[in-house]
């Protein structure tokens, strides 16, 4: 059976500084669908960048566009909650579960003397696993992570089995985990949102899991921050690509072929 034909539906959106010399980011998005449903994937992303707790947009972009390569499907890393009581201890677990996922202690040490830097791009920062250095070129834009969206109901079907409240910012944060953590080059991932509402990050890893810790920064803090260890003795520049172009569905369980787009 020919596969259905997909389009990435992408969203960002910015508000000027006072001296229109530079942009604040507001909101970014990104959905995966078939032609019919193009126009209520944009209401979605509509929606969240209007509705975004960093202020209101003056700038905004929603594109569309074919996608050629044909889509690859992975399953959901495995979640668990980690309660914490303050950002301290937040930031303690998080070391811990990095140095669980494999990455040496003077490695993370490293990221966390350098931490102010990489809280700075929109992207996010690509650091060897062994010297902790930055490895991507991508100065003061990051790696945006591209393409990717869960099979239509499956989000849905997930939250249900493990009784979680599903919530979009839960189905996007997973989706993006997981892609970035099935490539051979990945070895961890560290992550917080540059909303000021939302003081919940995680460390996600094929190894541990997506493990999220409830505070991970103070409330009202507009700093977020996403870093990835990576493994330079594989292809960067595969990984890379695999990141901002292959198209790829969270799938849980059943098939596609059951499910359709």
């Amino acid at each position: 059976m020919e596969e259905a034909k997909y389009y990435s539906v992408r969203m960002r959106a910015s508000q000027n500084i006072a001296d229109q010399s530079e942009s604040k980011h507001i909101s970014g998005g990104e959905l995966i669908s078939t032609y019919s449903n193009i126009k209520e994937s944009v209401n979605i992303l509509l929606e969240k960048a209007l509705t975004h707790s960093r202020g209101n947009a003056d700038f905004m972009q929603i594109q569309f566009e074919a996608i050629q390569e044909p889509v690859e499907y992975i399953k959901p890393l495995e979640v668990r909650t980690n309660e914490v009581a303050s950002m301290e201890a937040g930031q303690v677990l998080a070391k811990s579960l990095l140095e669980k996922a494999g990455i040496p202690k003077k490695t993370i040490d490293k990221v966390y003397e350098n931490l102010s830097q990489y809280l700075e791009p929109a992207g996010a920062v690509l650091v060897d696993v062994q010297s902790g250095e930055r490895v991507d070129d991508r100065k003061n834009k990051g790696i945006r992570v591209s393409r990717i969206d869960w099979l239509p109901h499956h989000f849905e079907r997930w939250s249900d089995f493990y009784h979680i409240k599903g919530n979009q910012r839960l189905r996007e944060a997973l989706a993006l985990a997981t892609k970035v953590s099935s490539h051979p080059a990945a070895a961890a991932e560290l992550c917080w949102s540059d909303d000021p509402d939302y003081v919940t990050g995680y460390v996600a890893s094929k190894r541990e899991g997506y493990q999220r810790i409830t505070k991970l920064k103070e409330y009202g803090d507009e700093r977020g921050g996403r870093i990835f260890f990576v493994h330079c003795s594989e292809e960067l520049d595969s990984y890379i690509y695999y990141l901002e172009k292959k198209p790829v569905f969270i799938q849980w369980e059943g098939s596609r072929e059951e499910d359709g787009a």
